[in-house]
């Protein structure tokens, strides 16, 4: 029993020590394009940089009211964190406040949680701003109203109710639970928790497949809350496992087990997590949806990778079983090395941080781009590589 532990410590160490210079040049170099785009803003006051085409070196730029908007400032947050360079701190404060208006105004859709949470609620982390808290305590409020306690879920897109013929619910939902879940510690209402488990256990029971592949969205009925159908939005086909989709649910359930430690939601996510990395390429980067007769040639989804990557970080924290803990970690550095090579790194290409993201295929929009979110999430799996190796 003592060799087994002094070896599984060795282990870890070997890894550890490997992984950390490639962490802070993968932080120093992302630091660099996002000074950079800094300077390459047009107008602070509203403009918020979302995606550079793959034939393009611009930004395209939104406002505070895209699903997108939270990801840019909450980079700048992450980076702050990393070399606490007082610049970051007051760019990532100033992007964040543009975002204030969506604490007060009706839901427009559930991406509230990405926009709020991810911008708010990172500078809350790393400073305790009193104002800040405030805002993300009325977003949670805000998208409460969209929960639906018939289907069990949070609507997705009120605008879509009538395209989809009912209560939509897609499976990117499952981040924006997080924000409940921190209100109804942080001071808001406990009915807030109950709202994210109950959404998080209906999607475990409506949202996949046997194999535990995941639909994109799922329709209930809006007045018996009974499910009636379950289609694709931006994957290949209704049965197809759309990569970033499948990547929402790793994180989601991870994410759910870290705030109930429910050993339902820990199992789930081992499921949906080695479905996933059983039909991964073997750079570990996949393929924007896994179904694409295209395959090889078809375009790759690094912000997919960038949000698996994360998850496994955290994941590998809570599996007691020791190769499965090896296995998620060395999978999650694995393709954060690879999203690090000049293969997938902008470098000079442009001022973002990645390549070869996916966002909406079928609509033939950011498709082969650089996108904030994939920006993001690599970002936070770089920090989050750091502190379990430092």
């Amino acid at each position: 029993m003592k060799n087994t532990f002094y070896i599984l410590i060795f282990n870890l160490l070997c890894l550890t020590s490997n992984a950390q210079p490639f962490v802070n040049n993968s932080l120093d170099y992302s630091v660099k394009q996002v000074e950079k785009t800094l300077a390459l803003i047009p107008d602070k006051t509203k403009d918020i940089p979302r995606n550079i085409n793959h034939d393009s070196t611009k930004w395209r730029f939104v406002n505070f009211r895209d699903w997108t908007s939270g990801f840019w400032p909450g980079t700048l947050w992450y980076l702050y964190e990393y070399n606490h360079d007082p610049k970051l701190k007051t760019e990532a404060d100033h992007f964040s406040r543009l975002l204030t208006p969506l604490s007060s105004k009706p839901a427009f859709d559930h991406d509230l949680g990405f926009q709020i949470f991810c911008s708010f609620g990172n500078g809350y982390r790393n400073t305790k701003n009193p104002e800040y808290k405030k805002v993300i305590l009325k977003t949670a409020d805000v998208l409460a109203t969209l929960y639906n306690p018939k289907a069990g879920t949070i609507l997705s897109w009120p605008r879509e109710v009538k395209k989809f013929g009912g209560h939509n619910t897609i499976i990117d939902n499952m981040l924006n639970l997080e924000l409940l879940f921190w209100a109804s510690k942080n001071g808001g209402s406990k009915k807030l928790y109950d709202i994210a488990v109950k959404h998080a256990e209906t999607t475990m029971h409506n949202h996949f497949r046997p194999d535990f592949t995941s639909y994109h969205v799922v329709v209930y009925d809006t007045i018996t809350g009974k499910r009636t159908k379950a289609v694709t939005h931006q994957g290949y086909a209704d049965n197809s496992m759309w990569a970033r989709g499948q990547s929402w649910a790793i994180y989601g359930f991870t994410m759910c087990f870290k705030e109930t430690k429910k050993p339902e939601f820990l199992d789930f996510a081992q499921k949906v997590t080695d479905v996933y990395l059983k039909n991964l390429p073997a750079d570990l980067i996949p393929y924007w949806d896994f179904n694409d007769p295209k395959i090889p040639n078809a375009p790759r989804d690094a912000s997919a990778a960038a949000v698996t990557a994360s998850a496994l970080i955290d994941l590998s924290n809570y599996i007691k079983d020791p190769a499965k803990k090896k296995l998620y970690f060395d999978k999650a550095k694995a393709m954060l090395e690879e999203l690090s090579s000049p293969r997938y790194q902008s470098g000079d290409k442009n001022s973002a941080i990645l390549l070869h993201s996916t966002g909406h295929h079928p609509n033939g929009t950011e498709v082969d781009a650089s996108i904030n979110y994939a920006d993001y999430y690599y970002v936070e799996a770089l920090m989050k590589l750091r502190k379990k190796t430092k």
